[in-house]
């Protein structure tokens, strides 16, 4: 006797495919009027600041800022065991 099951465990099913065309890959690049050099340039000077890393002038790092609270808690304690 055959089972409707027994079909289901030796067919399994096919991963979905699509046909997905990128709308902005370098294969579609057209220039037209002037518009696409423009358009690279935006995205170039993106990619270069995005992969940049950031860095704001004049801040001070952590490693400063985490010497400057242990040497605060340092002073803090001799303090209070002075006076107290």
């Amino acid at each position: 006797m055959k089972s409707k099951y027994s079909f289901i465990l030796f067919n399994q099913r096919k991963n979905k495919t699509f046909n997905y065309r990128p709308r902005f890959s370098k294969e579609n690049e057209e220039v037209t009027d002037g518009e696409a050099p423009e358009k690279h340039d935006f995205i170039s000077k993106w990619e270069q600041t995005r992969t940049s890393k950031r860095r704001v002038k004049g801040a001070m790092s952590i490693r400063t800022l985490l010497l400057i609270l242990v040497l605060l808690l340092i002073c803090m304690y001799i303090l209070d065991s002075k006076f107290n």
